[in-house]
């Protein structure tokens, strides 16, 4: 099922070639297609080309990138408007289309873009279970500590927050299920298709998908009663009052970060007012020792290992 999910995404050519190419799905984390180029099946470990039956690297046309787009808006691509001017659209299945071309700008704002000359789909992986080894570290209680995930690109931070969004929102046998609230700015966490979450985030999650995060949390706050926050990677200095907020009205915060460590994190002059605050009480770095989403270390607020 999942796998013809994914196959109908695409231009005839490419679609057929996938249909006969022995593809773990499971896997495959995205399909790259370049104008003139080869479409490139992207793993964890590596990647590798789509080939021709004569074993031959299949080359991207023009027709395939059109057909595709098509396919993927459903011959309605103009509905995708305010998608397109962030780069991406959104498809069911919690799949997310990357897209780059001609930019169109109306003064500094993006108006929309035309020539498409790539076409990245990042495929939805939810790991269900993948947070039971940082349950231990973030429960506080019947509470939880306010929660940064640090990573690298493409080493689970997203997959990581999901699971624990999704265990403390249906609770378990050790803490009691709380009302979740997402500010999905990137439509990465819940992979909302027409305003419903395709990845499963627990019972008691509500979702702003879309929306700027500094804003999105505010609305929350003010209309949701959330118990916790999470928000996929911080950083912005518009972010920084409403993390405050959160913090200051008594909610817990999860959240994301790129970095390699937390030095690294903490050299950025963003987070280093979140520490002076004490606001983050444990810190999870992953990483790609072993495998990619491999937990490195867990600190508590001091930067002391847990």
């Amino acid at each position: 099922m999942r796998a013809g999910q994914i196959q109908s995404l695409f231009a005839g050519n490419i679609r057929k070639l996938l249909e006969e190419c022995v593809i773990d799905y499971e896997k495959l984390y995205e399909i790259r297609l370049r104008t003139g180029r080869p479409v490139f099946l992207c793993y964890g470990d590596g990647e590798k080309f789509l080939r021709t039956g004569n074993g031959m690297p299949y080359r991207v046309t023009r027709q395939d990138l059109k057909e595709t787009l098509e396919y993927i808006s459903g011959y309605s691509l103009y509905a995708y408007e305010d998608e397109i001017c962030q780069g991406y659209l959104s498809v069911q299945g919690g799949h997310r289309v990357g897209i780059t071309g001609k930019v169109i700008l109306d003064g500094e704002h993006i108006r929309g873009m035309k020539y498409i000359s790539c076409i990245n789909v990042r495929l939805a992986h939810q790991v269900q279970g993948c947070a039971d080894e940082v349950l231990p570290y973030i429960r506080n209680g019947e509470q939880v500590y306010h929660t940064l995930i640090i990573a690298p690109p493409r080493c689970g931070k997203t997959t990581l927050l999901r699971d624990m969004i999704r265990q403390i929102s249906n609770g378990t046998d050790r803490i009691q299920g709380k009302t979740v609230g997402v500010v999905d700015e990137r439509s990465e966490l819940a992979g909302c298709y027409q305003g419903i979450p395709q990845n499963d985030l627990g019972m008691r999650t509500d979702v702003l998908d879309a929306c700027p995060k500094a804003k999105g949390m505010q609305m929350l706050l003010r209309s949701m009663s959330p118990d916790v926050v999470a928000v996929d990677e911080l950083g912005k200095k518009e972010d920084f009052k409403a993390v405050e907020s959160v913090v200051h009205c008594g909610c817990k915060l999860f959240a994301t970060a790129h970095g390699n460590s937390l030095e690294d994190i903490l050299r950025q002059p963003f987070f280093q007012k979140l520490r002076e605050l004490e606001v983050f009480e444990r810190y999870i770095v992953l990483g790609k020792k072993g495998h990619a989403g491999s937990i490195e270390a867990i600190y508590d607020g001091k930067g002391k290992p847990c």
